[in-house]
């Protein structure tokens, strides 16, 4: 389990193909930056922009992934060298800073604007039909690995667009500084509204 609060921003530093097969998932080698390794060990959890991974391996400046190749198809952000946000997983003694997060992506979200608003950033993504239903005004969403407040819902034929109000702060210490029109985002859905869904699913 993770919270979504962005430990330290790491980069992807080398990608290797894990066989020759089309299917081949790939080996990701990350510096972890600023995120401390002393207390990580061999098959712990680390989040890589909201995508829970396994440690295969330490280095002298972050650590090793093995990524499948489902992963690769269902996340952005984990197919190229470049920042990610990383978090480690959440312990019994830590506080619970954003909320709930599993580290599962839910679906890909597509970035329709961000721009200044006053001194914060409006971020507007579309999300996909599935994922709308889950969406909330004032509810929990997970962009990228970060636990954020949606601000506005406008639901369409193709699924719904959410605005969020980034603070100075957040756009910072995340990758999220880099995000344009056009860009794809790891979105996950709150925990509650998956099981409230299952509930209401089933006939009594």
């Amino acid at each position: 389990m993770f919270t979504g609060i962005v430990a330290a921003v790491g980069k992807i530093t080398s990608i290797s193909p894990l066989g020759n097969q089309a299917d081949a998932g790939v080996r990701l080698t990350v510096d972890a930056g600023a995120l401390p390794l002393a207390d990580v060990a061999l098959g712990d959890s680390i989040a890589l922009n909201g995508a829970c991974m396994t440690v295969v391996q330490k280095t002298d400046h972050g650590f090793v992934v093995d990524v499948s190749r489902e992963s690769l198809n269902r996340t952005a952000g984990l197919d190229g060298l470049g920042e990610v946000n990383l978090e480690k997983a959440l312990t019994l003694a830590d506080r619970l800073g954003g909320h709930l997060v599993s580290g599962h992506v839910d679906g890909l979200g597509v970035v329709r604007k961000f721009e200044p608003v006053g001194e914060s950033v409006e971020l507007v993504v579309e999300a996909p039909k599935d994922l709308a239903k889950y969406l909330a005004y004032k509810g929990s969403i997970v962009v990228n690995g970060v636990s954020l407040t949606v601000n506005r819902i406008v639901d369409g034929a193709s699924g719904c667009e959410f605005s969020i109000n980034l603070i100075p702060h957040t756009v910072e210490v995340t990758t999220l500084k880099h995000l344009k029109p056009g860009v794809k985002v790891n979105l996950e859905i709150d925990l509650i509204a998956r099981y409230v869904e299952r509930m209401l699913s089933l006939k009594a």
